[in-house]
């Protein structure tokens, strides 16, 4: 089935995008809304668009005039009757969808494909309230339209396999990657995301870690390009409140029940940037972000100790410990053993998967002296405090993890220490996810490098640490809280015992 003609019910930001996307590729556009103004909006929100297409040399003029001829606005849904694939992008509000779906049922013609463009609700709801079922899907398109190439393609037990199809090729034909999902709360995306971003608010909430550095962890520790709170903020805590609920109503579980904190915000009204204060303040000055920059040698600030005590231990042979004496060697750091008087700071090397900074601070007889120091990936210093460090500890610790070129980020004395307490749940979601049949592992790379722009998707992250680094850090964290989220996935436990990657050598999810 070719499809020529599209209409888009809801000309807000979403359905400008998504017309744009499709006027864009030469199909005709029909663009619906309720009222003139809001069609007038939604044109001036397409026109805009494609303005700034043109100042960054997409197409000229000529090209944009052509793009806008393809668009035909109308306030009657009945213009509808001609298109082959009607997509509705009205508000997330299922008795408004439904509304919408009843009336297409009875306007638009039999052999028509009817999407919804949901981010959360169940398709299947919508779906049964038609004559057609089996013509109805989701097509879940990300914000912003034009720029992101991901498609979830939301199937029902009642969507024709040839519905799918004919939907999954369009897409392709955008130039878009379609992720087939089954239509459970969130899809695959958000299912994924949101407990991720809900935990970053539980860290926060706890008092665990600073914003800064839950999302200068993420960043620096994980790779991500945008930590998990400025996230949040962007995409307005209103609208992840209303996913984790959606989430936690169909699955359960702590991680899918929204953090207190992100409730009593979006009840104060402090929804992120469109509200000017959210997890940060916004306006004039935007969030701070956390100063990485490395030390260098007489700048004034606290110079980095010139002798540290280090304190290691047997298990360790080949891992943190030996990671962090030759960094410490190759900065001209000079080290002592852990009961030598002369040093400037008594370092623990930590293991996120065996925390004992606080007894080795206390059995090495300094423990105000003491903080643990463990190197995450290329580019963090993960500082492990304890409530006897002394401040002067903290700030010489700060200090050398800055010496060694690192990104000094604070963590307590617990599993997992930030880095690992905030990625390697997320890792185990997409584990259970891939064991429940959500997707396959490729689809699910691909959606959260797409969908997220991350730089590699999760799985590939498991198989880039090792599942047995990863199912080691889960069991001790699992361990510690005892939440049952936190187990490790009986999946993760196999492939660890069987030394085999999500993916394999020869295949690419890219």
């Amino acid at each position: 089935m070719e499809i020529r003609d599209v209409a888009v019910i809801g000309f807000g930001t979403m359905g400008a995008a998504i017309a744009e996307v499709f006027a864009r590729s030469g199909v005709g556009v029909t663009a619906i809304e309720v009222g003139r103004e809001a069609l007038a909006a939604g044109m001036a929100s397409l026109d805009g668009s494609l303005g700034r297409a043109v100042r960054r040399g997409q197409f000229d003029t000529e090209g944009k005039r052509a793009i806008l001829d393809r668009v035909t606005p109308s306030t009657d849904l009945a213009d509808a009757a001609h298109a082959g694939l009607v997509i509705e992008a009205v508000p997330e509000q299922m008795d408004l969808k439904r509304r919408v779906f009843a009336e297409l049922d009875q306007v638009c013609r039999p052999g028509a494909i009817l999407a919804t463009n949901t981010s959360s609700l169940s398709v299947t709801e919508i779906a049964v309230g038609t004559s057609r079922p089996g013509r109805v899907l989701g097509l879940h398109f990300f914000n912003p339209a034009p720029v992101m190439h991901l498609v979830e393609v939301v199937t029902t037990v009642l969507t024709d396999s040839w519905v799918v199809d004919a939907a999954a090729r369009q897409m392709r034909g955008l130039g878009k990657t379609p992720v087939t999902v089954g239509d459970r709360a969130g899809f695959l995306v958000n299912a994924l995301l949101l407990p991720y971003l809900n935990h970053a608010v539980r860290l926060l909430e706890s008092g665990y870690a600073s914003p800064e550095d839950i999302d200068e962890a993420a960043k620096s520790g994980i790779g991500l390009p945008m930590g998990p709170l400025t996230l949040l903020d962007l995409m307005g805590l209103d609208s992840a409140l209303s996913v984790l609920e959606v989430l936690y109503a169909e699955f359960g579980g702590q991680r899918r029940m929204p953090a207190p904190l992100l409730r009593r915000l979006v009840t104060a009204g402090m929804t992120g940037r469109k509200s000017g204060r959210g997890l940060y303040p916004y306006g004039p000055a935007e969030p701070r972000v956390k100063d990485s920059t490395p030390l260098p040698h007489g700048s004034g600030e606290q110079a980095p100790p010139h002798t540290v005590a280090l304190i290691m231990h047997d298990d360790q042979a080949g891992k943190p410990a030996a990671a962090l004496s030759a960094a410490l060697t190759e900065a001209g750091i000079a080290m002592t053993g852990p009961t030598a008087t002369e040093s400037d700071l008594v370092v623990v090397a930590a293991a996120p998967d065996r925390p004992r900074v606080r007894v080795d601070a206390i059995a090495g007889g300094r423990p105000a002296d003491t903080v643990g120091l463990h190197l995450s990936g290329e580019r963090v210093a993960e500082i492990v405090r304890t409530t006897l460090s002394s401040p002067a500890a903290l700030a010489r610790a700060d200090a050398l993890a800055r010496h060694l070129g690192r990104v000094p980020l604070y963590s307590p004395d617990r599993p997992g220490f930030l880095v690992a307490a905030l990625l390697f749940p997320h890792l185990n979601d997409a584990v259970r996810m891939l064991g429940e049949g959500y997707a396959s592992a490729t689809d699910i790379d691909a959606a959260m490098t797409l969908g997220c722009r991350y730089p590699r998707g999760p799985l590939q992250m498991i198989d880039d640490i090792g599942p047995d680094v990863v199912l080691a850090g889960l069991a001790a964290i699992y361990e510690c809280w005892r939440d049952p989220a936190f187990g490790p996935d009986p999946l993760l436990a196999e492939q660890a015992a069987a030394g085999l990657p999500f993916h394999p050598a020869d295949q690419s999810y890219a």
